[in-house]
């Protein structure tokens, strides 16, 4: 195998691996409602909210170190690793039967959201950094296995049962630890560490970016992981018709990414994600006021799917200008933010909704944050002496 074909075979392992880890990752939301009945439990709001988030959690913290790890090792090997844990929770889930042990079922599942670190380390080390915007940028279109889950789901459970969809997940897995095996290793650092790799975490610009991917990307985990619950609660709709939108959401938001890393590498991205954030802001304000019109809220709502998608693809192609060396583990920090971006909201909103009986106050926060970022952005990169572009 030439070396480009090597290159290229490596990104399409690297993304649909994470493809398969992001169906698992988000595998509750879609099924939530015939997962409580299955283990016999009543929750409220919240703590079905709790639920919905919780994977969301460690698969947010561990990005760090499983990043190191990737650099360390080598992206191959901990990718084949963390899908052989995964089989465990997987496992798990449609054979508990008490809230708590759903909880710890769900943390455990969280680990798939290591993926990203893993992926975006290992497929980094094949390209030079004048492609690594369209090159993250694809490689972020393995978030679309959250919207496989979201369309697929509801619909498998029907005929295939609880303990069938998990099962196909199961052998989803195990087929990609067999295809890894085929594919080629990345460079490794051996001097990688902890120690090391948190370095970046003194660079004002690594938090600069995980405040930014914060709002992005955790809009796009928290709005693919409620959607289906907003569609239920606000419009009465089905699941399967609610599982529809929350795919289409994911889906537009995993296709612009590439977009936004595309067109990064073409104008200065920072530029490019102060316009993304003007619309976000302008966006979530009238979402906010009609809440509880379908129609204005689902047209919102795609348009929220394309604007974080892009700001997710302009915001990683700044990665390699934070640390080009560790871009595992800025990666991992940055995702991390990214990924606490996403297990807040759903908690905050349903916090919320229990004390308020509507959603409108949290959806109001994501402007307010937005404008946050909006500032800092226009501050510091666009007004201030520390300009970042292409």
């Amino acid at each position: 195998m030439g070396s480009k074909s090597r290159s290229y075979f490596a990104l399409a392992m690297g993304t649909l691996a994470m493809m398969v880890c992001f169906m698992v990752w988000l595998s509750l939301a879609p099924m939530i409602d015939i997962i409580l009945k299955n283990a016999g439990v009543e929750v409220s709001e919240l703590q079905r909210s709790l639920l919905l988030a919780t994977p969301i959690l460690l698969g947010s913290i561990m990005r760090i170190p499983m990043g190191i790890m990737s650099d360390r090792f080598g992206g191959k090997k901990t990718y084949i690793i963390l899908m052989l844990f995964l089989i465990i929770p997987v496992l798990m889930i449609p054979r508990v039967h008490s809230y708590g042990m759903l909880v710890f079922s769900a943390l455990l599942l969280g680990m798939s959201g290591t993926s990203f670190a893993i992926g975006v380390s290992y497929v980094t080390r094949f390209f030079p950094p004048e492609k690594q915007g369209l090159v993250l940028g694809i490689a972020g279109v393995g978030n679309i296995g959250t919207a496989f889950s979201a369309f697929f789901f509801p619909r498998w459970v029907k005929t295939i049962n609880l303990n069938g969809v998990f099962y196909v997940l199961i052998g989803l897995l195990i087929l990609f630890i067999i295809l890894l095996l085929f594919s080629p290793e990345s460079e490794t650092n051996k001097n990688a560490s902890l120690g090391a790799s948190l370095s970046v975490a003194k660079e004002r610009d690594t938090w600069l970016l995980a405040l930014f991917y914060f709002l992005t990307f955790g809009m796009f985990m928290s709005m693919t992981n409620l959607l289906s619950t907003f569609m239920v609660n606000l419009f009465n709709d089905n699941l399967v018709d609610a599982g529809l939108w929350a795919a289409m959401f994911a889906v537009v938001g995993t296709l612009l990414r590439p977009v936004g890393g595309y067109l990064s590498d073409k104008i200065r991205p920072m530029t490019l994600l102060r316009y993304d954030f003007i619309l976000i802001i302008v966006a979530a304000i009238i979402l906010g006021i009609f809440l509880e019109t379908k129609g204005i809220f689902t047209t919102l709502i795609i348009a929220m799917a394309i604007l974080v998608g892009i700001g997710n693809g302009i915001i990683f192609k700044m990665v390699p200008f934070v640390s080009s060396g560790n871009t595992g583990a800025v990666t991992g920090f940055v995702g991390a933010m990214g990924g606490l971006g996403g297990y807040f909201p759903p908690i905050i909103l349903g916090l919320i909704k229990q004390m308020t009986g509507s959603y409108k106050i949290g959806i109001y926060l994501i402007a307010i944050f937005g404008i946050i970022c909006l500032v800092l952005l226009q501050k510091i990169y666009i007004s201030g002496s520390r300009r970042i572009v292409s």
